[in-house]
């Protein structure tokens, strides 16, 4: 089938997709019904969903330089925004932001109006004309907009660093997912996850993750939605959960008022990362730290290049702008209804009224729960009986956040087969997020740093098979640090926003939007707002935690230190140096014009 075929089918390949899986999921079921185990169903689930992926990847091999970096340039509007959806529902926003709003409270919406909001941003100020300049990658962009290869390192430099910690989240949450679902070690999970990122993106590039990543979009969403509506239907609160958990919320408060904080505060919960069910010390309502967490999330959002690659894929500057439209509305599907699944999840907890609630209950009738034993054996649950009564109480329950929706189903008392999708739904969210990032990590080396700087004479060969190497590489030592455990999933995700608007966003907006910006500007601004945001992070934020932080600005948030750095140095250093020359002037202004070829050959 010819690629004008294929693209033309696209509705029709997916729709039978998706039927297929549909298929899949009812035949799980039937086996739970014939008293297939478990653990079984679990493996099956997880092994069926990443052979298929494996399978779209190799279908997608190509040795062609434009297939490989930019699919094409041939990916329809809509079918991008699923692949930017599913790219950006990452481990964190598919497995940790419901724990995070569980155990944090509305204080931890930010991380959703931020998220969201970038996407304003990306529509606005940058997609559709990074998608008219041409480039392969962003710092294609910077490199190519203020010449020299020094900026062109730089921007590698920062995308490296922010793609690096965003994409050991990502195998952090593949490795939490594959050892509750196959029952092995989380160290040895984040390398089966791995395996499975590498067989999607490794043979066939952009094209490959493209099409894989809509797959992965169609069963992150399922997964994510029917555990919601079931138990929002279960508990009698109605048929759309979106509209109705208010109630629920109200009475998950009367619950917590009732029950007692009885025992000791058990620190040893806390050594491993696990909280307490207890939300008494959330930070909730600080209106500074909310606004500075959703700068920083808007801004990292239109600043990670994973991001932006995706609008590169589109035939069009006007199917890049509504790529964009579209990546929003599928987004939204999930950001929409994940305050809903926390509180949902948190009163089949708390709730004595409901047959799954465990407060107050005896401790050795909690413990020998099946999914309290089955987390607990993996190290992600925990009990103290703090006060030796041996009733647990709300703060004698420790989980790891980033469990909350995988566990969910098993919670709720919903068919295994449910936690076997959620577990497929997840694994699908970390894995199509880990592609490209990994993707644009070795794309960026591959392209930026050796084609363009090393070997600027190497042929296509050469340049995939770098390119491929530095996949493998990269990918392992994102395990290694998976495998560390040394943040949460969400701590992972906020520090890669931060980094990524600390040394790039300016620079990149001002490329676009500022004819006076020039190299030395460019290059102070991603080296003194990167620096700033790091020494911030790495001297500063750490002596906080657990403390009250400078003006509220912790670790989650150093990008605010970063950016007005950024800022100032670009636009101080601009004014004090050179304008640029004519040529790149004229480039600037027709970059915004939305018609017209694009600015860079292809064969660039």
């Amino acid at each position: 089938m010819i690629k004008g075929d294929f693209i033309d089918n696209l509705p029709k390949i997916y729709g039978m997709y998706t039927g297929g899986f549909l298929a899949f999921v009812l035949l799980m079921a039937v086996l739970e019904q014939l008293g297939v185990g478990a653990d079984t169903i679990g493996i099956l689930f997880v092994s069926f969903t990443v052979v298929i992926y494996a399978g779209i990847g190799w279908l997608s091999r190509t040795m062609q330089v434009d297939a490989y970096y930019v699919a094409g340039r041939q990916v329809p509007a809509v079918f991008n925004g699923m692949a930017t959806a599913a790219d950006w529902m990452s481990g964190a926003s598919f497995v940790a932001m419901a724990g995070g709003i569980y155990f944090g409270g509305h204080g931890y919406l930010a991380f959703v109006v931020g998220w969201t909001g970038g996407y304003v941003l990306v529509a606005s100020l940058m997609a559709p004309y990074l998608r008219k300049f041409g480039c392969y990658t962003v710092p294609d962009f910077i490199g190519t907009r203020y010449g020299g290869n020094l900026a062109r390192f730089f921007a590698v430099v920062v995308l490296t660093v922010a793609s690096f910690t965003y994409v050991t989240a990502q195998i952090n949450a593949t490795g939490t997912i594959a050892a509750r679902a196959l029952q092995i070690p989380f160290e040895v999970g984040v390398w089966f996850g791995l395996s499975g990122i590498l067989l999607c993106s490794m043979l066939g590039g952009m094209r490959a993750v493209t099409w894989t990543q809509v797959a992965q979009y169609i069963v992150l969403i399922i997964a994510y939605l029917v555990p919601v509506f079931w138990m929002s239907n279960k508990q009698g609160f109605g048929l759309i959960p979106q509209f109705v958990y208010g109630d629920a919320v109200a009475r998950i408060g009367e619950l917590e008022a009732m029950y007692q904080l009885g025992g000791l505060e058990a620190i040893e919960g806390a050594k491993k990362g696990l909280k307490a069910l207890s939300t008494a010390h959330a930070a909730a309502g600080d209106p500074w730290k909310f606004v500075t967490l959703v700068l920083c999330m808007m801004a990292g959002t239109a600043s990670l290049p994973h991001i932006l690659m995706r609008y590169f894929t589109t035939p069009s500057v006007k199917a890049a702008r509504q790529s964009v439209a579209w990546s929003l509305l599928f987004i939204f599907l999930l950001y929409f209804t994940a305050p809903a699944l926390a509180t949902f999840t948190k009163l089949q907890v708390l709730d004595p009224n409901l047959a799954t609630g465990i407060i107050g209950k005896s401790i050795a009738d909690v413990s020998a729960l099946d999914w309290v034993q089955k987390w607990a054996n993996i190290g992600f649950v925990q009990i103290i009986d703090g006060n030796g009564d041996g009733l647990l109480q709300l703060n004698e329950f420790f989980m790891r956040g980033d469990i909350v929706v995988l566990a969910t189903p098993e919670i709720a008392g919903l068919p295994y087969v449910i936690s076997g999708l959620v577990a497929a739904g997840g694994m699908a969210a970390a894995m199509s997020t880990a592609d490209g990032l990994l993707l644009a990590i070795a794309n960026a080396l591959s392209h930026d740093l050796y084609y363009k700087i090393i070997d600027p004479k190497a042929e296509t060969k050469k340049r995939l098979l770098v390119a491929r190497i530095l996949l493998l590489a990269i990918g392992a030592a994102g395990a290694f640090v998976a495998s560390l455990k040394l943040t949460s999933i969400l701590g992972a995700v906020a520090w890669a926003f931060d980094f990524a608007c600390s040394g790039l966003f300016f620079p990149i907006v001002l490329g676009i939007w500022w004819k006076r910006a020039n190299r030395p500007g460019a290059l102070a601004g991603m080296l003194f707002g990167f620096t700033a945001g790091s020494l911030y992070l790495y001297y500063v934020a750490p002596a906080f935690l657990g403390n009250d932080p400078w003006l509220g600005i912790d670790h989650l948030r150093f990008g605010i230190i970063g950016m007005p750095v950024s800022l100032i140095a670009m636009v101080v250093v601009s004014l004090m140096t050179a304008e640029p020359d004519a040529e790149t002037q004229a480039m600037v202004d027709e970059i915004r014009v939305p018609s017209g070829k694009t600015v860079l050959d292809s064969t660039h």
